[in-house]
């Protein structure tokens, strides 16, 4: 915990995941905030990606995948456990900062300034922020979010604590509180490659039992015909929650690849190429999509589903043939 409280959010570099020049820098705010942890403390991040292969299409999104808290605490010691808020919100967090937690908490990202042009005193969203310092007196908060690690003070302060750092009035509920207990200094370290894999068979027995991407093309033309019906800017929220979750989760799935074959695990690189085909198809559909809202005309975008559901065969093809149980390898064919 000393070293996430000596984290300066003017020098942090957020972690290569979230390069700009990736086809989804950013993913969700809770995978995202785990990137940003997970690499500040020194752990493999790339390790934590085995869970992507359970993704599936859930009729009007895709499943808004977050790192299960088992593979957390199996590769890196982290336990994530829901904190009972029933005070002061910022008491609560006082107190388990004190006892070198991090904090998970659902803020208003109207609030948050690293949000700016998005968000930030322009709408209220629900996002998740993990806090690693508070000073009361100052009113002034050092937390991950998204991307990186940012601060804030003052005013959005109040925001997101509510004056007095109540942050509940009479017609609202308290927030949902996660915290995370971090391993002791001297925990041993783990085989991270050989907990990886065996991760990986686990989620890959869990995986959809239909290609989810065909399932999504079967559902396309209704999400169409609602879209033409929606405001411009309804665009933003719903590509977030299918192509963005879509993408964004096959490029981790790809980099989750890169990482083991950089392990010593060979022969992955064609369902690497595969799950990168995901990532970038579903980008070029976002954009033919946000074409498509300002025209008012929606042809050809299903012409877009086939390649990436062939692409989704191959590579979870490739994954199943190479590690799942025999017993699983031999349903999937």
């Amino acid at each position: 915990m000393a070293d996430l409280k000596a984290l300066d959010p003017a020098s942090h570099r957020p972690h290569a995941l979230h390069d700009g020049a990736r086809h989804w820098p950013e993913t969700n705010c809770y995978v995202d905030l785990f990137i940003e942890l997970v690499g500040a403390l020194g752990f493999e991040v790339e390790a934590m990606f085995g869970f992507t292969v359970t993704q599936d299409f859930e009729g009007d999104q895709f499943s808004f995948f977050k790192v299960p808290v088992d593979d957390l605490e199996v590769l890196y010691g982290l336990r994530v456990q829901e904190l009972a808020i029933f005070d002061r919100l910022e008491g609560h967090v006082v107190e388990q900062l004190g006892r070198g937690r991090v904090i998970l908490v659902e803020v208003d990202g109207y609030f948050l300034p690293d949000t700016g042009g998005v968000s930030y005193r322009v709408q209220h969203t629900k996002t998740t922020v993990g806090i690693t310092h508070l000073d009361v007196a100052a009113r002034r908060m050092r937390y991950f979010h998204n991307g990186s690690f940012f601060a804030l003070e003052g005013a959005d302060y109040d925001g997101i604590f509510g004056p007095g750092g109540s942050a509940k009035n009479a017609d609202a509920l308290f927030p949902y509180v996660e915290f995370v207990k971090l391993p002791a200094e001297d925990a041993p370290r783990i085989d991270t490659l050989a907990v990886a894999k065996r991760l990986l068979t686990r989620h890959l027995a869990r995986r959809p039992a239909a290609n989810p991407i065909r399932a999504y093309g079967d559902a396309l033309a209704a999400h169409l015909a609602d879209l033409g019906t929606r405001a411009p800017d309804y665009f933003h929220v719903y590509a977030f929650n299918t192509l963005r979750q879509l993408g964004a989760n096959f490029e981790l799935l790809a980099s989750h690849l890169a990482w083991l074959t950089g392990h010593g695990e060979a022969g992955l690189a064609r369902a690497e190429a595969a799950a990168l085909d995901i990532a970038a198809s579903a980008k070029v559909m976002q954009f033919k999509l946000a074409r498509a809202m300002a025209r008012s005309r929606y042809d050809g975008l299903d012409g877009l589903i086939e390649p990436m559901a062939a692409a989704y065969d191959i590579a979870i093809g490739e994954l199943v043939a190479r590690y799942a149980e025999p017993s699983a390898a031999r349903q999937a064919a």
